[in-house]
């Protein structure tokens, strides 16, 4: 196995010393400059940059560039970490699901400009079939498959927005959408782990806010990176 590629949220900076020993690395490609985290087996790249105080929204995230990168750096698969909430009152905060589909009804950034390229859109079910063993020799509780829907950001969601969503997919979320119909543009294959942070807005009677979703995020960091190191250093 070459390189695996990883891009996750800035919250996976402070919780990983695999992250932190790594090397910083510029890339510039076609498509702008990428700051990737590099090791022998890993390339990281922090879909919402370094610093938190300086918070890349996920409309602004230049995904072309961060794929194009890890291509240049020798990746030959890409694992998604992502946080999500969840659009099922039975897939509580705290759960990791594996998506076999996902749902994005406005635009996704492309690599074609000026030719004709119509891909059928999927994730790679051989990384998703590491990701789900991972899970298991981790003894990590995990969902083998869901539909995962994008929206747009950089708001959340309306509960008659959640409502709807509800009744075609089973978590939500702001980037893996666009990630994998840019890796697959590019034959990289791809696949993601979502952390449910927190309920969809008004699927339980507690309001949502901001607070709740950055604590469970922090809840899931720890979980998310015990399934990485598991997928990276598979036993032997």
């Amino acid at each position: 196995m070459g390189r695996v590629g990883v891009l996750s949220g800035t919250i996976m900076m402070e919780k990983s010393r695999r992250i932190q020993e790594s090397r910083k690395k510029p890339v510039r490609n076609q498509f702008g400059e990428a700051l990737a985290m590099i090791s022998d087996e890993i390339v990281f790249i922090l879909r919402h940059g370094y610093d938190p105080a300086e918070y890349v929204l996920p409309h602004r995230v230049n995904y072309r560039a961060n794929l194009q990168a890890m291509k240049d750096l020798g990746v030959t698969e890409v694992i998604g970490v992502n946080s999500t909430g969840s659009l099922k009152k039975d897939l509580p905060p705290g759960m990791i699901v594996i998506p076999d589909d996902f749902i994005t009804l406005t635009s996704t950034p492309t690599i074609h400009q000026n030719k004709a390229v119509h891909i059928t859109p999927s994730l790679h079910e051989g990384v998703r079939k590491k990701l789900i063993a991972a899970a298991k020799t981790a003894e990590i509780p995990m969902i083998d498959k869901g539909v995962y829907w994008q929206v747009t950001g950089p708001r959340l969601e309306t509960r008659a927005e959640i409502r709807m969503m509800s009744s075609f997919a089973d978590v939500v979320g702001m980037t893996m959408a666009n990630e994998a119909v840019i890796a697959q543009e590019m034959d990289i294959p791809y696949a993601s782990a979502c952390s449910i942070d927190n309920y969809g807005n008004g699927l339980v009677e507690k309001p949502l806010s901001m607070e709740e979703i950055v604590a469970g995020t922090l809840k899931n960091a720890e979980t998310m990176i015990r399934l990485l190191e598991s997928y990276i250093l598979p036993p032997t």
